[in-house]
């Protein structure tokens, strides 16, 4: 490490220690030439993720854009700011796991993933955008597409539970 008053290469390390919980350590240097003792501190870098647009241009992964984005789908839906929070988080971790890069329709895809499971409406909502809606046709389309996911077993079930005993389903 260079002195910050001779700038000469050599030091010693007198003292390290952990901060910041174990997420830094800081070490306390002293310069072999001028005796000069200084305070370092190493972290471990995040490595940069970056996403692919459509267009081929290449952007960071931006966590906040993310999350402005589900908030706007989820706008006055009964959805917990936890959720949320959950959400973008299981998002980013599966944007870590997937590499370095991801391309946005991947990003997108999980996105929607995550929101199935906490609002069908916010996941239209979201779909509308991501999918480039026109029309309503694209949207009952994608409602029927989500309700086949989602719903096959409920469906079922409410359909036996409202019928009766003497009705069609009761009867054998």
């Amino acid at each position: 490490m260079r002195c910050p008053r001779c700038a000469h290469l050599d030091d010693r390390v007198v003292d390290s220690r952990e901060v910041e919980r174990g997420g830094a350590i800081r070490r306390r240097r002293e310069c072999l030439d001028c005796g000069f003792r200084f305070t370092t501190f190493e972290r471990l870098g995040d490595a940069v993720l970056v996403v692919e647009k459509r267009s081929g241009l290449r952007e960071p992964f931006d966590r906040e854009k993310v999350a402005a984005g589900v908030r706007a789908a989820c706008k006055n839906r009964p959805v917990a700011k936890d959720r949320l929070v959950a959400l973008v988080d299981a998002v980013e971790e599966h944007v870590r796991r997937s590499g370095p890069e991801i391309t946005s329709q991947q990003l997108g895809v999980a996105v929607l993933e995550q929101l199935r499971e906490i609002d069908e409406v916010a996941y239209l909502r979201f779909a509308s955008v991501y999918k480039g809606f026109v029309d309503a046709g694209d949207f009952a389309r994608e409602a029927g597409l989500l309700t086949k996911q989602t719903a096959p077993k409920a469906r079922s079930t409410r359909h036996a539970i409202a019928s009766g005993p003497g009705d069609a389903l009761g009867a054998q």
